[in-house]
C-alpha cells in the first residue's frame, strides 16, 4: 500500500498491480496518515457503500460528521479467541471512520460478556468464565489492532469489566434501572423472540449494562455515536435515551445490515466451519479462497463492503460477466486478505492458489504438509490422511466426499473409506490431495 497519489494509488488503495507487487507490509502510516485527503463526509462514504441500515437521526449524524472529529464505538463481546467474517462490516465501518479522520472506539465486552447478549439467539448463551473472557479479550484486542491503529490515541480498546464489574447493584437500579422501561424493552425484537422460548432475568439486564456502556464513554471519551449490527437496534437506542436522560446531551446510533450471501447462507459459513480472521484458525490461504468462492451475485456488494477500492473500479469489475468474473473475484479475494492479513500474506495467498488452480504461481504458498517417505511405503488409509491435514474434519465426512466422488489423490478418484494413499500417488516428490472443485493440499514426501 503507498500513500496517496504515489505508484499509481488513491486514496482509498486503488493502487497498480505493480505496487500491490512491490509492497509486501501492512503500514498504518499509509492507511491512515492521509486523512487530511479525505474530503467526503463519511456518512455518505458508508451509505454509498451499502454499510447503513437504520440511525437515530440522519441528518443529525452527517452534520455531526460534517463538524469535526467525531468518537464512536462498537462492541464486540469475546465469547471466542477471535471474531470471523460475519463481525467484519462493523470492523470495516470503524476504518472507514478512522480513515476519515474520526476516532474509535472499540469496547470487547469483558463484562457484558458474563451476562450473554440475547440478541438473535433463540437459546441462552453458554456462560463463560473470568478467565476464558480475558483470554478472548487479548486475542481480539490485538487481532482488531491489524485493523485500527491504536498507537496515539487514534483508536481506542477498553473492557467494559473495567466499569461493569465494580458496580453496586442496588445503587446501578436507583441510578440506572428507572430510566428503564420493561414494557418498551419487551417491544424490541431480540426480547420479543426470546419469550417465546424463555428470557432468562440475567440476559434481561444486558440491554442495561450496553446502555450504560455508552453513558460511560461519553463521560470518559466524549463518545456520541455507537454503532453496531441490526440486531442491535434496541440496545443502541436503550444508549442514546439513557445518555441523554442522564447527561441531557443527544447521542445517536447507526446500525450496519445483518450480511447472508445471495444464496441465502450466513456470512462467513463454509463447509468447513467459520471463517475466522486469526491466521491460526484461517489460514491466509483459506481466507482468501473464501472470497473467491463467492457467489457471482455477491462481488459488487462484497467489494463495497470489503474493500477500499474506488466505486468507478467497483462498478468496472462488477460490469465484468461470464468467465471474466473471475478477474472481479481474484480483486475482491486480493484485496479483502491485504486488509485482514497484510500485503504479503495476500500475495502469499494468491500465489497458492495460481499453483492449486491454474498450474502457475508458487506451489509452496498452497497449504502443505510434510509426510516421511517411508509412512506411505505400506500405505495410509485416505480417510485418516484427509483427517489429518484438516481437508475434512471428521472420517465420516471424508467417506461421506469419497462415496460422492469428491475425493482425489492426483488424478486417481477416491471412493470408498477402505481406499489407501501409497508411495504409487507421488509425483515429483509431492501429492496434491482434493476435496471438491475448492479445497485443495499438498504434501511434500520426504526422504
Amino acid at each position: 500500500m503507498f500513500p496517496a497519489g504515489s505508484q499509481g494509488s488513491d486514496i482509498y488503495g486503488n493502487v497498480s498491480r505493480r505496487a500491490r507487487r512491490e509492497s509486501l507490509h501492512f503500514d498504518f502510516e499509509v492507511l491512515f496518515g492521509y486523512t487530511a485527503a479525505v474530503t467526503q463526509n463519511v456518512y455518505d462514504i458508508l451509505k454509498e457503500r451499502g454499510f447503513l441500515k437504520q440511525c437515530t437521526n440522519d441528518e443529525a449524524v452527517r452534520a455531526m460528521f460534517e463538524e469535526g472529529p467525531v468518537t464512536a464505538y462498537i462492541g464486540f463481546d469475546p465469547t471466542a479467541p477471535s471474531v470471523h467474517v460475519g463481525t467484519l462490516v462493523p470492523i470495516m465501518g470503524l476504518m472507514h471512520l478512522q480513515r476519515a479522520g474520526h476516532r474509535p472506539i472499540v469496547v470487547v465486552g469483558g463484562g457484558t460478556g458474563l451476562i450473554g447478549d440475547p440478541s438473535g439467539k433463540t437459546e441462552q448463551r453458554k456462560l463463560l468464565t473470568r478467565e476464558t473472557l480475558r483470554d478472548n479479550f487479548d486475542g481480539i484486542r490485538a487481532q482488531l489492532g491489524r485493523f485500527l491503529d491504536f498507537d496515539g490515541g487514534k483508536s481506542v480498546a477498553v473492557d467494559n469489566a473495567d466499569w461493569l464489574e465494580s458496580l453496586n447493584y442496588v445503587d446501578f437500579l436507583r441510578e440506572i434501572g428507572r430510566h428503564f422501561s420493561v414494557n418498551k424493552m419487551l417491544s424490541f425484537e431480540a426480547y420479543k423472540i426470546r419469550l417465546e422460548k424463555g428470557l432468562s432475568f440475567l440476559e434481561f439486564n444486558y440491554q442495561l449494562c450496553q446502555a450504560y456502556d455508552f453513558l460511560v464513554l461519553y463521560r470518559e471519551h466524549g463518545c456520541r455515536l455507537q454503532m453496531g449490527g441490526d440486531d442491535q437496534w434496541g440496545n443502541i437506542v436503550a444508549g442514546t435515551d439513557l445518555v441523554r436522560r442522564v447527561a441531557s446531551v443527544e447521542a445517536f446510533g447507526l446500525t450496519f445490515p445483518l450480511l447472508t450471501t445471495a444464496s441465502g447462507g450466513k456470512m462467513g459459513k463454509t463447509a468447513a466451519g467459520a471463517v475466522w480472521l486469526d491466521p491460526g484458525l484461517t489460514s491466509p490461504y483459506e481466507y482468501y479462497q473464501y472470497w473467491i468462492n463467492v457467489d457471482d451475485r455477491d462481488v459488487e456488494r462484497f467489494l463495497k463492503l470489503f474493500t477500499f477500492l474506488s466505486l468507478d473500479e467497483i462498478k468496472r469489475l462488477s460490469r465484468l460477466g461470464g468467465a471474466d468474473i473471475r478477474e472481479a473475484k481474484e480483486v475482491l479475494a486480493f484485496e479483502a486478505t491485504v486488509v485482514c492479513h497484510g500485503e504479503e500474506a495476500a500475495v502469499s495467498a494468491r500465489e497458492g492458489a495460481l499453483a492449486a488452480f491454474k498450474g502457475g504461481g508458487d506451489r509452496e504458498s498452497m497449504p502443505s504438509t510434510n509426510i516421511a517417505g517411508g509412512r506411505l511405503k505400506d500405505g495410509i488409509r485416505a480417510t485418516d490422511l484427509f483427517v489429518e491435514i484438516g481437508l475434512c474434519a471428521s472420517r465420516g465426512e471424508a467417506t461421506k466426499a469419497f462415496k460422492g466422488g469428491g475425493g482425489w489423490v492426483g488424478k486417481r478418484q477416491l471412493k470408498s473409506h477402505t481406499d489407501i494413499v501409497n508411495s504409487n500417488d507421488i509425483e515429483g516428490g509431492e501429492m496434491i490431495l482434493r476435496i471438491g472443485k475448492k479445497r485443495r493440499h499438498r504434501i511434500v514426501v520426504l526422504g
